[in-house]
């Protein structure tokens, strides 16, 4: 199988590389500097020349706060560059999967959202990747759409590298502990991505690891684990202003992913531990 993985650079885009490599798959990752997927001619003669048998599209604008004044370019990742691939995927009839957000939800209550919730964004990262989503949708009669939510991975930079960087300055950090998720380990997400691009099990995932936290406990674990003496604060969203609106509730419900046959990602705990241990 020759799967073409936008987003290589990033997170997981690297991990589903190194997953797919490791189970003798021919991976070919690119990041932007190798397609400009806002660049529709050049999308549909690489992708055409290349002719993958599946598209897996890690690739997005992520920088959720300047997207907020960035409009423009956002929008042209995130939807008209996936609007580029999805067409290309369609014409050679390769397998396409699209990888969202939780952004995508406004945040409220306090249930764990499910794929058939109605999406409503409150920031302009959100809107532009359900955005992406709709595309997808309106112009593939199959497709995957996996949406993941407070990612962290080895190639990158993330929550946890960030908790460990201010580790080495401060004794006592304020965390956001109102903010309530599932981490994102991109090494087990990419089995999992791997594992379903196999299969014709189409549809809308949720894939995050097993649990909730808020970000202040994801910092606290951390800080266990590595035995940093840290003193974590919690503190309120209203107290951490930011350009962008975050959802203060982004657990996603995974029943989907056991109901469909497939492996559930590990305890964002036991994931923290793995990440931890091949960091040092």
């Amino acid at each position: 199988m020759k799967i073409l993985v936008t987003g290589y650079t990033g997170q997981l885009g690297y991990d589903v590389v190194q997953n797919g490599l490791e189970r003798g798959f021919e991976m070919i990752g690119v990041g932007s500097k190798d397609l400009n997927i806002t660049d529709e001619r050049l999308v549909d003669q690489y992708v055409k020349s290349l002719r993958p048998d599946a598209i897996i599209h890690c690739g997005a604008y992520t920088a959720v706060d300047k997207a907020e004044d960035d409009k423009e370019n956002c929008w042209k990742v995130n939807v008209e560059g996936t609007r580029y691939l999805a067409k290309a995927a369609q014409e050679i009839n390769a397998k396409f999967m699209y990888i969202s957000t939780d952004y995508v939800f406004d945040g409220l209550g306090d249930k764990p959202f499910v794929e058939t919730d109605p999406p409503n964004p409150v920031g302009y990262y959100g809107l532009t990747k359900y955005e992406g989503e709709k595309i997808v949708q309106s112009h593939l009669t199959e497709w995957f759409i996996v949406r993941i939510s407070w990612v962290f991975g080895i190639n990158g930079n993330n929550f946890v590298k960030t908790m460990l960087r201010l580790a080495e300055h401060y004794d006592e950090i304020n965390v956001v502990a109102d903010q309530v998720g599932s981490p994102t380990y991109t090494f087990h997400a990419a089995r999992l991505v791997i594992d379903m691009i196999q299969t014709d099990k189409y549809g809308i995932y949720h894939a995050t690891n097993e649990g909730f936290c808020s970000w202040a406990e994801f910092a606290k674990e951390i800080f266990r684990i590595t035995g940093k003496k840290v003193k974590v604060n919690s503190i309120t969203t209203e107290e951490y202003p930011t350009r962008a609106k975050r959802p203060k509730n982004s657990r996603l419900s995974k029943k989907k992913i056991i109901d469909n046959g497939f492996k559930a990602l590990p305890p964002w705990q036991e994931s923290l531990k793995h990440f931890l241990k091949n960091q040092s």
